[in-house]
């Protein structure tokens, strides 16, 4: 009977504590989306540190933009990694994106793959755009047209970031991006 209470004494503690974490990552995020960041930050790290993916996504934005913190970007690389370990799409995204750029971490494109086709399979637009790209050129993985232009296709219809991506794309091959120019004639096929 005394093991039986204290088993359900820690799990009453797991459960308030994520009830925790939860409530000061929602307290973080509004005001993180007030651009109050100084106050976010000391809701998003508790929050972060027990282990709340969203939060720990959220402080790695701050330590990428240096809001509310010193602009850190192996700060920035760690609470990314965190999340994405967690399967999180938005900090899967931008951990390939700190291999592919060398941010907070040594370049390494074939990581950053790894991240961005696993946040694609979630409909990460980002990723999608970031594959896309990767398989039209043939840039660590083979080259692919219908892949290149099935991952552009999906980036460019998400309701969130589509019409960002599509205007990016254009506004590149305006500018004499041959890749913006390729994926734009792949897209009207």
């Amino acid at each position: 009977m005394r093991k039986w209470m204290t088993m359900l004494a820690l799990l009453i503690g797991m459960v308030a504590s994520a009830q925790n974490a939860e409530t000061l990552y929602k307290e973080g995020k509004a005001l993180y989306d007030k651009k109050d960041y100084a106050k976010a930050i000391v809701k998003l790290r508790p929050a972060a540190e027990k282990g709340h993916k969203k939060a720990q996504y959220r402080l790695g934005r701050c330590y990428e933009k240096g809001n509310g913190v010193a602009k850190d970007e192996k700060q920035a690389f760690k609470w990314y990694s965190k999340s994405a370990e967690q399967g999180y799409a938005k900090a899967q995204y931008q951990v390939g994106k700190c291999y592919k750029e060398g941010e907070g971490t040594a370049k390494d494109r074939k990581k950053a793959i790894h991240y961005f086709t696993l946040a694609a399979k979630q409909d990460n637009a980002d990723a999608q755009y970031q594959l896309g790209k990767a398989y039209l050129k043939g840039k660590d993985v083979p080259a692919d047209e219908a892949k290149a232009k099935s991952l552009l296709k999906k980036a460019i219809s998400d309701e969130k970031d589509g019409k960002e991506i599509l205007k990016k794309i254009k506004d590149d091959a305006a500018n004499g991006d041959e890749d913006a120019k390729r994926m734009l004639a792949l897209l009207k096929k």
